[in-house]
Formats: C-alpha cells, structure tokens, sequence
C-alpha cells in the first residue's frame, strides 16, 4: 500500500464515525426550527382549562387552532377562536400570555343583546343549538366597534366573556380552533 492510500483508509473510520452524526443533527436543527415556524404562522396546540365552551369544548381536551386563514379573510360570525386576554381583562390580573377561547357572536357594526333567554344579533334571535342552557342574564343592547367582535362561551351561565368584559379587539386573536385531537372519543373537526 502506498502512503497516500494508507492515510486515507485510516482517515474513513473518522469520516464515516462524524458523517451521520453531522447529518442526523442538522436535520434535528431544521426539524426544530420548521415546528417553531409552524407553531408561529401556521397552527398550534391548546388545551381546554374551563367549562366556558361546554358542551362544544370539554375540560381537558386538546385541540388544533389554525392561524393562516385569518391572515386573508376575517374572522366570521360562529368560529370559535383563542385569544390573549383584552386590557379589560389583564387589568383584572389576567397573565397577557393566557389563551381564552370562545366563541364570535357580532362583528363591528352589529348591535348585540340577551334579553328572556336568547342572544339578539341585530335585533334577531340567534339559533343557538350548541349552548348548554340559555342565558340567565340580560345585557342591554351595545353596538361592536370598529375593529373589535362581540365573544360568548356555549356554556352562556359559566363563561367570563364579552357580556361581562367588554369587546375583544381583532388583533388579539390568536386563530381558529378547528379539531380535537384529545382524547381519543373527542377527536374530529369542531362545528
């Protein structure tokens, strides 16, 4: 053997030793920084803490809140979306980092009211098949600004939302939760 083959054959255990590692850990760093891009711009985890949106949502399930749809149309009247806390709220100490989620009742424009046990969009009565009860609660008509929509938890008796609170401003919406993943009996695509 000559001396040049003699150095490469003892220099191809080393390589062929680094060469995957170096592979394997850059795919683990691209793989790392596509789910923190992913959990960014395009979809993330939540999980569910309060019965605010029973019977829809349940204490303990897990679901998907997309983000992109709203970067090109808004949000629409019975999306169901997660949230920061509005000023209104982080005032009353809730954390700016906290995740609520309910449901969109009115849009800017739209004048809403709770009178007998019914939601009043625009003077009509919404039909409501995913509430657990009526509302036991009235609230004096109140039109939605510019910019801001009108939020109820479908659980209406047990929920801090915009009849108590306020208006939530657009920009604090984090996205659309659109499927359960957790736990099994509870997985598919939310209505």
């Amino acid at each position: 053997m000559t001396k040049v083959t003699e150095n490469i054959s003892k220099s191809d255990p080393k390589i062929s030793f680094w060469t995957p590692i170096k592979e394997n850990f850059v795919i683990v760093v691209i793989g790392l920084i596509l789910a923190v891009l992913i959990r960014i711009f395009i979809a993330e985890p939540r999980f569910i803490p309060s019965e605010s949106m029973f019977p829809t949502l349940s204490i303990g399930d897990r679901l998907v809140v997309e983000k992109i749809s709203y970067y090109f149309t808004p949000p629409q009247d019975q999306d169901i979306v997660v949230f920061t806390p509005p000023p209104q709220l982080q005032v009353l100490g809730y954390d700016r980092d906290q995740a609520f989620i309910k449901r969109i009742i009115a849009h800017a424009g739209e004048i809403v009211e709770v009178k007998e046990g019914k939601v009043y969009v625009n003077e009509k009565p919404l039909s409501e098949n995913y509430i657990l009860e009526p509302p036991n609660y009235n609230l004096n008509s109140v039109v939605v600004p510019e910019g801001y929509v009108f939020v109820m938890g479908d659980n209406r008796n047990n929920s801090n939302d915009s009849h108590i609170w306020g208006f939530l401003p657009q920009e604090n919406i984090i996205g659309k939760a659109i499927f359960t993943f957790w736990p099994p009996q509870h997985l598919g695509k939310i209505s």
